[in-house]
């Protein structure tokens, strides 16, 4: 059977080189696995992200368990792992978690793989070295530097303070492994972006969740519990829109904004009487309002037009499929 990951090697030229690190590289690199996960058709999340899912895994504990990108897994009914050299283990997903973006997965065998330590990426600025690596050792691995520490505010209602931005672009990044120069996990991979060059042309890079935000979180996660309190979800999906504003850019057929009438194109000037100036702002004006279930006051520009309308936000994980116990 072949890899998940075949046809999508790193270039020669940008693999690590063991000469370059005071750990042994490919029992580090062996620690990254390839997951499979399916989902339900009448899932939640299987129209906007696929009824099947591919990513890496990273293995952080001793019997199994393995740390990824939460949209992966989640909703998952099934979940396969690949080994380095092609064997295949049934594995379960825990949870995941919306606020991070972390997922954990329990292989349901025995791996016999080392593990990656979890590691501390303050330290990690513009212009320090890591690894970058997917599932596949060297081939699948790239060396590479951090671009820059930014926030990041997602369209699907996600803001991370700290996403941590890399470079070279890897080939098959959802859930990979950023790994520091002394061997440890600094963060699990979550998005392809763009860049420019100073010529202007563009080239990939990736979006990093710093690992620093699972040890709080791992145990509640582990054992299926919500690792936070459930934030106020409205199914909006909105983007910045220059100067100071933000657009709904379409809703969640499912969700609060769609029975609430929202529309895309529909600008977000202010939530509760409070203006709104970015789509992070907007975020954290929404999540004060109170747990899941507030409703939320927002005022609207549609077609010239100023009105306020009430929505009356959900918690998202209750419209999810629960994984089920193995």
């Amino acid at each position: 059977m072949a890899f998940p990951f075949d046809g999508y090697e790193v270039a020669a030229h940008l693999r690590p080189s063991q000469a370059a690190y005071g750990f042994d590289l490919d029992r580090a690199l062996s620690a990254v696995v390839a997951l499979e996960a399916r989902t339900p058709q009448d899932a939640f999340t299987a129209a906007s992200l696929g009824a099947e899912r591919v990513g890496n895994g990273v293995v952080i504990g001793p019997n199994g368990l393995i740390v990824t990108i939460g949209y992966l897994i989640m909703e998952a009914d099934a979940v396969v792992l690949t080994l380095e050299g092609g064997r295949r283990v049934a594995a379960h997903a825990l949870g995941s978690d919306p606020v991070t973006g972390f997922g954990l997965v329990q292989a349901l065998e025995p791996l016999g793989l080392p593990t990656l330590r979890l590691g501390d990426s303050s330290g990690l600025r513009a212009g320090s070295p890591v690894i970058v690596a997917g599932a596949g050792g060297r081939a699948h691995a790239a060396a590479g530097e951090v671009v820059t520490r930014m926030r990041f505010a997602g369209y699907w209602e996600y803001l991370l303070d700290d996403a941590i931005i890399t470079q070279p672009g890897h080939p098959h990044w959802s859930g990979a492994a950023l790994i520091s120069p002394a061997g440890d996990l600094v963060g699990v991979g979550s998005l392809s972006l763009e860049g420019q060059t100073r010529s202007g042309a563009v080239k990939p890079i990736n979006m990093f969740v710093p690992v620093d935000l699972l040890p709080p979180i791992l145990d509640d996660l582990a054992r299926g519990r919500p690792a936070h309190p459930a934030r106020p979800w409205l199914g909006v999906l909105a983007q910045d829109l220059d100067p100071h504003a933000v657009v709904v850019a379409g809703v969640n057929p499912h969700g609060p904004a769609a029975r609430a009438e929202l529309r895309r194109g529909d600008v977000i000037l202010a939530v509760d009487g409070e203006p709104v100036s970015d789509l992070a702002d907007f975020y954290r004006k929404l999540w004060v309002r109170g747990p899941a279930g507030a409703t939320i006051p927002l005022r609207l520009q549609r077609d010239g037009d100023v009105f306020d309308v009430e929505v009356r936000s959900v918690d998202r994980t209750s419209m999810l499929k629960k994984p089920r116990m193995n």
